[in-house]
């Protein structure tokens, strides 16, 4: 297992950055730096991620490019694009962004997220978007989200068959697509079903947890892996099964100390 954190950890150096990561036991990071950042720093940061045995997992995006402001989706469609650019030029496993929203808010939950001229404006820019970089050493990702396509192993097979590009695949967050009772319930078999349709795709995979709240109005939250109701073992364990060096990254908590103490619960499921 490459286990890792969204943290980059308080760090001076790209070399104390590596070296932090790899006392830790961790075997794979999400890269820190942009495209923007310069290109001499950027080397350094590949060059001791290396030197320490660090798979970079993912490159982020985290722009909405279905913006509805144009000179907006405009600018998001130009970062990804540089975004993917520096995740083909390391060599990281991914470059990982949501297929956007159609509102305000960049993640935000909307009606129009789900009509048919979103599906097909989000498989378009997905193609503009890897057509323009032409990757050959990463792959573009849609993270899985609770509230926009894909909600689930379906759709996102329905969205690999309609941008059909190679360079196209799976980026894995099983805890966002934790949106009913019986998901939440049957984890087990749901983690199950997403990776005997997806595995061979996915590329990176986010941890942490979910719970389901005791009201009569349906709430689902988010929390730090075990302080929910999934069965994280479960997930790792069928995700190794595809992959012996699948990168599961800890994602969503607040210091660096809860980091720390997620890596170590991880590490102790595992070992049971």
């Amino acid at each position: 297992m490459r286990l890792g954190t969204s943290s980059p950890l308080e760090h001076s150096t790209p070399k104390e950055w590596a070296m932090k990561h790899n006392a830790l036991g961790l075997g794979t990071i999400n890269f820190p730096l942009t495209f923007e950042n310069d290109d001499a720093l950027i080397d350094e940061y590949v060059k001791e991620a290396k030197k320490n045995n660090l798979v970079i997992a993912e490159v982020g995006v985290w722009r909405n490019t279905l913006d509805l402001d144009k000179e907006a989706r405009k600018k998001a469609i130009k970062y990804a694009v540089g975004q993917l650019e520096l995740a083909d030029r390391i060599g990281s496993r991914c470059c990982v962004n949501i297929i956007g929203a159609r509102g305000s808010r960049w993640d935000g939950a909307y009606k129009d997220n789900f009509s048919k001229e979103t599906w097909e404006l989000g498989v378009k820019t997905i193609q503009e978007i890897i057509d323009e970089v032409n990757p050959k050493n990463t792959y573009f990702t849609i993270e899985s989200m609770p509230w926009m396509f894909p909600t689930g192993p379906d759709e996102y097979q329905q969205l690999l068959e309609s941008v059909d590009r190679d360079r196209f695949a799976v980026h894995m967050d099983i805890f966002n697509w934790i949106t009913t009772p019986r998901r939440y319930f049957y984890n087990e078999e749901f983690i199950c079903e997403c990776f005997e349709k997806l595995g061979k795709y996915i590329k990176s995979c986010h941890l942490k947890d979910v719970k389901m709240e005791d009201d009569y109005t349906l709430s689902f939250r988010e929390t730090s892996a075990g302080n929910g109701g999934i069965n994280i073992k479960r997930l790792i364990e069928t995700g190794l099964s595809f992959n012996e060096n699948m990168p599961f990254i800890i994602e969503h908590l607040n210091t660096e100390e809860e980091y720390l103490n997620s890596v170590k619960y991880i590490k102790a499921i595992m070992t049971l």
